[in-house]
């Protein structure tokens, strides 16, 4: 629950794949096989390196659509194999999908998560700035550009991503941007700014338990301990909501408050609910601080 979102991924048929681990607005998949950056297809229409050759009749209108609808179709082939943790088949659906139409910003915005996912950060950067090239009012991939920078320790320009997403009219995801921008901010170990944008967040999405969980660990290392609590414990009231985590640092802040039945009830739950979690081994341990 510590991560945040990479902003849900679109394709044309509003298809969503969520990222795991916190930041990008996209697919999560496991690191698999690496694979080549993508290469244009070349027929016999074209000539010597992949351009079309003189004989080439100009492309009409029609021929435009149907390589904008082969290319969606790509896209959201590739979207689901990578969604599956099959990256390799997803890189090379979207190789073709560039063959049928190189600047359709998501499919260079896919290709980004695609790469950082692997840990290719070169070309992970390389498509993000393409996809954000084809279409710089596209929040979503600003968004995961952001979240990318922020993994990458590049703070400052983390932080000057997700401000743009945010200022952009109209974008209707700014309490996910700002969910990842107060964790970034965590990260860097700006505790007050990152109290500030969780809690803007958190105004705006309050039914949000990654959001109350992250403005709850950002209190309790603030030392705010009573609206730590409050925040936790929002989680922990809703049966389907609580995780090793949300008891683990409910466990903690009643230690911090001298609350040592309150931590003795959090610690039988982690035994009870999650007794294979890491969090409980802290809890066995008295690990209260690592």
């Amino acid at each position: 629950m510590t991560g945040v979102p990479m902003r849900p991924w679109r394709a044309a048929a509003a298809l969503t794949l969520v990222l795991a681990a916190a930041g990008l607005a996209g697919c999560a998949a496991p690191a698999g096989g690496g694979a080549g950056a993508a290469n244009t297809a070349s027929g016999s229409s074209s000539g010597e390196g992949g351009l079309p050759s003189a004989n080439t009749p100009a492309p009409n209108a029609a021929d435009a659509s149907n390589a904008d609808r082969r290319a969606r179709v790509r896209l959201e082939l590739a979207a689901l194999y990578f969604g599956r943790g099959q990256s390799n088949t997803a890189l090379d659906e979207l190789k073709l999908a560039m063959a049928a139409n190189p600047d359709m910003p998501e499919v260079h915005g896919l290709r980004a998560l695609i790469y950082a996912s692997l840990g290719d950060a070169v070309v992970a950067e390389e498509a993000f700035k393409r996809a954000l090239d084809l279409n710089p009012r596209d929040g979503d991939t600003m968004h995961n550009y952001g979240w990318f920078l922020c993994q990458q320790r590049r703070y400052e320009e983390a932080e000057a991503t997700f401000l743009r997403a945010t200022a952009l009219p109209n974008y209707g995801e700014v309490h996910r941007t700002l969910l990842s921008r107060g964790v970034c901010q965590a990260r860097a170990g700006r505790w007050a700014e990152a109290e500030r944008t969780l809690s803007r967040s958190y105004e705006l999405d309050p039914a949000n338990p990654v959001t109350a969980y992250n403005l709850s660990d950002v209190l309790l290392r603030r030392g705010e301990l009573e609206r730590a609590r409050f925040y936790v414990r929002r989680i922990n009231q809703v049966p389907e909501a609580v995780t090793a985590q949300s008891l683990w640092l409910a466990a903690r802040i009643e230690r911090r408050l001298g609350n040592m039945e309150g931590l003795r009830d959090f610690g039988r739950q982690l035994r009870d609910r999650f007794p294979q979690s890491p969090e409980t081994l802290q809890y066995e341990r008295g690990r209260f601080e690592d």
